[in-house]
């Protein structure tokens, strides 16, 4: 073993974590103590949201708890290896966030079909709807998705600016542009549908 190495307490912890004894937990705390601020670092630049980061950062160490017995200290420095885990979790968060909201924007959408057709009472009106429906539908796809987002959840399940900023984790002045835009870009849509 180098002694003189300056990441060897590093690598030691890894080795301590990888035999999986009754110090390994110790280890890994300890790990986490002298590395988790940089990781955070890394987490944030690419989640860009400290509760996202942090959310990556604890999927990140549990993964260094299964798979420390992997890292090969000569393949790379223990900080670039924690490194790419830590980047990989990040951006796994990101895609799992991404996709969650295209199963909700598939939600809203459907939503809004069966509101508008549900609520047809005589012929006249059923046209009349189906046509607002179908301008309607026509306008929201032209909207930005995290835009329709925002809008829909507002005026569907009436969410307030503040409610929305905290279900989906935006800051609240974003929530309140996107608002303000979507309609105005709905309300010319709609125009040239009347």
């Amino acid at each position: 073993m180098l002694t003189d190495h300056p990441d060897q307490s590093l690598i030691d912890l890894m080795q301590r974590i990888a035999a999986h004894d009754q110090d390994a937990s110790a280890a890994l705390r300890e790990l986490y103590d002298q590395t988790s601020s940089r990781l955070y670092g890394v987490a944030l630049r690419v989640t860009g949201n400290r509760e996202w980061a942090e959310d990556a950062l604890q999927d990140a160490y549990l993964n260094i708890w299964r798979i420390a017995g992997d890292y090969r200290a000569s393949l790379s420095p223990p900080m670039a290896w924690l490194g790419v885990i830590v980047r990989s979790r990040a951006l796994d968060f990101l895609r799992r966030r991404n996709s969650e909201r295209v199963d909700r924007n598939q939600e809203l959408d459907d939503f809004v079909q069966e509101t508008v057709a549900s609520e047809a009472v005589d012929p006249a009106d059923a046209v009349s709807t189906s046509e607002q429906a179908f301008a309607l539908r026509q306008c929201l796809s032209r909207l930005e998705p995290k835009q329709r987002e925002v809008v829909s959840l507002a005026y569907l399940r009436d969410l307030s600016h503040g409610e929305l900023a905290v279900q989906l984790k935006l800051p609240l002045g974003t929530v309140k542009t996107w608002i303000r835009r979507g309609i105005e870009q709905l309300r010319h849509c709609m125009q040239r549908f009347a």
